[in-house]
């Protein structure tokens, strides 16, 4: 195999090596340790490589060639799962846009004085290769691949998304209570969702800082529970191919022409509820509405938000006019943009609920009997998880005595 003949290191970055016999310069991905899931390796790249050979097919989305991938029983000394793929020069799309910063801690946030002539060349790019996968048909919600027989495209396997891999990472989520099989209806898969919210809130340990955040997280999800009728589409499909990490970040441009050279990670790429795919993007200030709404407030947000907002929907038109537009505005218009937002993202579904989607009662109001019920023991149990937790770090990060 190919990989046999490089000299393989892994790094927080990619590797760049360079060949003798003129041929195109390669990289080398690894997944990150700490960053993936060991249970999740093997899937996270299969399923990447999947969707890479997909998109090369039906769309234009510039993309890296690749030229040999295998798990981790196929890399040398058991290295990881590995993905070998030509080297494509540019610049982070992010680095570009964003506003100057002085060191690397500093939030990433859209410049305020680009210019919109700029904007509108990135826009018109990225709106492109949305409306192409708004364009593409799945029958199920999951990750694909190809029959070989038929050359055909469909969807065989569960869903594996970023959020499950932090989950799977940080929190001390029980893996075997991810799904293990491909969805048929919006409604099965926003119900899983939502569980899967509710088991991380009983699973964190250090999750809840106090009695009154315990609570405020246990309302927050159980309202998301509530809303689903509300907010989540029910059809049979058609499902649409959703990238929750399609953004500046991930995406490299010829800095003078700004044209953008490689889309890069689609690891947690899958076929996905169509309303997804119809949300307007959450990037479009580089620094998330999470983060945004953590650090400032939702008016701050929606002043800087919905200008670029408007720009980039004329963006959305000029290809095929306002057929995707459309569905963009009414989800924004509607708040399922949140819903959608905060549904796919279990460390920040709490925040989304109260600053977007709560409707200004106490909350706990909305609650059964039994549901308060629950509410106070959960509120005593995070207090003792908390507890020991703190005590565990004590004893593990205790100076050694002189």
């Amino acid at each position: 195999m190919l990989i046999n003949n490089i000299v393989l290191e892994r790094k927080k970055k990619p590797t760049r090596n360079t060949f003798n016999d003129g041929g195109p310069n390669a990289i080398i991905r690894f997944p990150k340790p700490g960053h993936t899931a060991v249970a999740l390796m093997d899937e996270k790249v299969t399923n990447e490589v999947q969707f890479m050979k997909y998109l090369s097919k039906n769309t234009t989305i510039p993309l890296p060639r690749v030229t040999s991938w295998g798990l981790t029983e196929e890399s040398p000394h058991y290295l990881g799962p590995f993905i070998i793929m030509d080297y494509v020069d540019g610049t982070r799309l992010s680095t570009i846009l964003k506003q100057p910063t002085k060191h690397d801690q500093e939030d990433v946030v859209l410049s305020p004085d680009i210019d919109n002539t700029t904007l509108d060349i990135v826009y018109d790019q990225i709106a492109n290769y949305m409306v192409q996968l708004s364009e593409l048909d799945f029958t199920g919600i999951g990750a694909i691949s190809e029959d070989p027989a038929s050359n055909t495209w469909s969807v065989t396997g569960r869903p594996l998304t970023y959020n499950m891999n932090e989950l799977a990472t940080v929190s001390g989520y029980p893996i075997d209570k991810f799904p293990t099989a491909a969805f048929s209806s919006v409604n099965e898969y926003c119900q899983n969702l939502v569980n899967k919210h509710l088991i991380h809130l009983r699973t964190q340990r250090n999750l809840a800082d106090d009695p009154e955040d315990a609570e405020r997280r246990f309302i927050a999800r159980h309202r998301f529970k509530q809303l689903i009728p509300q907010y989540c589409i029910e059809d049979p499909g058609p499902f649409k191919p959703f990238c929750d990490d399609l953004q500046p970040s991930t995406m490299l441009a010829d800095p003078k022409t700004l044209q953008i050279t490689a889309v890069l990670d689609f690891e947690f790429t899958n076929a996905m509820p169509a309303q997804f795919a119809y949300d307007p993007p959450w990037w479009l200030l580089l620094l998330g509405p999470d983060m945004w709404l953590e650090r400032r407030t939702m008016e701050e947000f929606l002043a800087c938000y919905e200008p670029r907002l408007e720009q980039f929907l004329r963006a959305v038109e000029r290809p095929t006019g306002p057929h995707l537009s459309t569905k963009m505005r009414d989800s924004w218009r509607t708040g399922r943009f949140w819903f959608d937002y905060g549904i796919r993202k279990s460390f920040d579904i709490d925040a989304v609920y109260w600053a977007a989607l709560h409707d200004g009662s106490i909350g706990v109001d909305s609650l059964d009997d039994e549901a308060r019920a629950e509410m106070e023991s959960l509120k005593q149990m995070k207090m003792e998880q908390l507890k020991a937790y703190k005590e565990e770090c004590s004893v593990r990060f205790r100076s050694p005595s002189p």
